[in-house]
Order: C-alpha cells, then structure tokens, then sequence
C-alpha cells in the first residue's frame, strides 16, 4: 500500500516534470502508478482517466485527487493534490514575477515553438495506449472517431458527446443483460 509519503513524491514528481498540462501527463503517470508502483491496473487507471474527464476542474488535479483518494482515502487525496500542482504553482508565480522581463524576448518565443511539437507528441502517445487498453477494434473504432469529429469539425461540445455515448453504452448493457437472462 502507498504511503502519504510516497503518494506525495510520485505526483511531486509528475507535477515537476511534465509540460503542457493534464493530458501530457498521462503517460508518466501510467509509469509511475501501474508500471512502477503497480498501485493501480491499467484498467483502474484507464476508468480513472475517464472519471477524471467528466468531472468539473483540472484534470491532473482530478486524476491526483481520484488516485489517492482510492489508495489512501481524504489524506491520500490530499497528499497526491498538493504534490501534483504544488511544483506547478511556485513556476507560475516565479514566471508571473518575471513575464514583463520576458516578454517579447526571441529566445524564449523559440524556447515555446520548440516545445508545442513535444506537448503533442505527450498527449498523442497515451490516445494510442488507452485505444489498446479500451479493447478498440475493427468493430468499433468509429466511435472515438465519430466523437472526434463532431467535437472537431462540428463543433459539437464534448458534454453532449459524454451524455449520448453514456445513454448509449447502458442502453447496449441493458440489451446484452437481457438477451443473456432470455438465452
């Protein structure tokens, strides 16, 4: 079982290294809390990445809070909060001191193009692995895509798209549920 300690350091540790925000954290935290530590499965950590999205506020702080909450109950969800964005939080305040001395400087523009590319990268590499781990096939590839593309292009707002594959997904169990208790 984790500790508060070590519940505290591991999201310290993601909340420190990781650029670009809650999705781009994704893959160190699969390292760290189902490879490493092996506190959680990659099914847990995949439910969690789900609740985590449909839930008000940031998701890293989201995901933080869920994880050690189902570890350690409210002292865990603590612990995993303050480690994930306190490290956030002080660059915040130190960039928010020093942004006038910094705005407008070319090396620091070209510093952020550079990075842009790598966030991407971050966030693409976990669609992939979760794609796996949600059992997406043949069969059912279309759905994500469908999801996508009518937040994309149509512009339709991913709450509505969260209710209607939610509706549709007890509305499938439900008919599974009954064909089986008819067989």
């Amino acid at each position: 079982m984790a500790s508060l300690g070590q519940l505290f350091w591991s999201f310290f540790k993601i909340g420190t290294f990781t650029i670009g925000g809650g999705y781009a954290m994704i893959p160190l935290m699969e390292k760290e809390l189902v490879d490493r530590h092996q506190w959680l499965t990659s099914e847990e950590f995949m439910d969690i990445i789900a609740l985590s999205q449909t839930m008000p506020g940031i998701f890293a702080a989201n995901m933080a809070a869920h994880v050690g909450w189902r570890l350690r109950g409210l002292p865990g969800a603590v612990a995993s909060l303050i480690g994930n964005i306190l490290m956030p939080i002080l660059i915040i305040l130190m960039l928010a001191a020093g942004l006038h001395y910094l705005q407008g400087n070319a090396v620091v523009e070209a510093v952020f193009k550079g990075i842009r590319p790598v966030v991407v990268a971050l966030i693409a590499a976990p669609v992939f692995r979760m794609a796996k781990t949600a059992k997406i096939s043949r069969y059912n590839f279309w759905i994500p895509l469908a999801a996508a593309l009518l937040i994309w292009l149509l512009g339709v707002s991913p709450i509505w798209i969260i209710v209607a594959t939610g509706i549709g997904g007890f509305l499938y169990g439900k008919n599974i549920e009954g064909k089986e208790a008819t067989s």
